[in-house]
């Protein structure tokens, strides 16, 4: 019989083990990225224990009445290994979905982890979700590159690198998230009225914490820095979590020679390059111009979906 236990302290090493040996082994899942932000998150994350050996954990939060999974992570859903059976998932739906209904939640938003960053097949719970009356509340198309296949660039993207070439924009990479928050607040509150979610401390404190999954670049011109990315680095893909580019930047080019040589860089090592989803309004609107710019590097989507469980 499946157990859910509620998250704690004493249980970090033993959630950090197992999510590193799971079918999806992010980083973000781990407790030292989760926690960084608990200020602003209530956790509800569960394990799931079979008798007395784990076989799951779910990384979740919890406001008013609605559990998300998790409200501060891009995805997540339930994390299992290699040994997950169909009939097994569902029971721990059935013990999820128990324990949120005794504590008083009334729904589960749950955000299904998407392909690309499994390591063996991993959808388990999709069908678990299809079983349980879920309904889709949001599928977000995220731009993803396969770095196996080389694709011939548009005239006008290419045109974009070229350009920044000869102006003598400089590709480099960096550990001053300080300045990248600079950045990306100048260009947020231009363009969308809005700031960082994360702070310059915050952003060093996470990248001292995972050095090798958090990366930094620029691209400088004339001695300033005007565009900016800021990747998770995983076994398999490279995600860019963040991307900003100055007016200057969108004119010479700057950021499609940034994005190119990021791709560059990471061709022959790992296999999907995720630009991420280009969408606003709770992804009812697309935004037709950042998108095809994506896919001018060869991306194309990747479905990030979005339940709703009624408990």
């Amino acid at each position: 019989m499946i157990k859910a236990v509620k998250y704690s302290p004493e249980y970090r090493d033993v959630w950090d083990n197992f999510v590193n040996n799971s079918r999806t082994p992010m980083f973000m899942f781990n407790r030292g990225y989760m926690e960084y932000h608990a200020d602003r998150f209530t956790d509800a994350s569960l394990l799931f224990f079979d008798d007395d050996e784990l076989v799951a954990v779910m990384p979740a939060s919890i406001k008013n009445d609605t559990v998300s999974s998790h409200g501060g992570l891009t995805f997540g859903g339930i994390i299992s290994n290699i040994k997950m059976h169909q009939h097994t998932m569902l029971d721990i739906f059935d013990a999820m979905m128990g324990y949120y209904r005794d504590i008083g939640a009334k729904r589960v938003i749950y955000k299904s982890i998407p392909y690309i960053y499994q390591e063996y097949p991993a959808q388990e719970d999709l069908y678990a979700l299809f079983r349980n009356n879920a309904k889709i509340l949001k599928i977000d198309p995220s731009c993803t590159v396969d770095l196996t296949q080389k694709i011939k660039m548009p005239k006008g993207r290419h045109a974009q690198v070229m350009r920044a070439k000869r102006e003598g924009v400089e590709i480099v990479e960096s550990t001053d998230f300080h300045k990248f928050i600079e950045l990306e607040n100048a260009v947020l509150g231009q363009y969308h009225n809005a700031s960082a979610v994360h702070s310059g401390d915050e952003m060093t404190l996470l990248a001292s914490r995972f050095p090798d999954n958090i990366k930094l670049w620029f691209a400088e011109y004339k001695g300033e820095k005007i565009a900016c990315g800021v990747l998770f680095v995983y076994k398999d893909v490279v995600h860019t979590q963040y991307l900003a580019a100055d007016d200057t930047a969108r004119v010479i080019g700057a950021l499609d020679l940034m994005i190119y040589t990021i791709m560059e860089q990471y061709r022959g090592q790992k296999r999907w390059f995720d630009m991420g989803c280009s969408t606003l309004d709770e992804a009812r609107f697309l935004n037709e111009g950042l998108i095809a710019q994506k896919e001018g590097f060869g991306g194309r989507v990747v479905a990030n979906e979005t339940w709703e469980i009624t408990l």
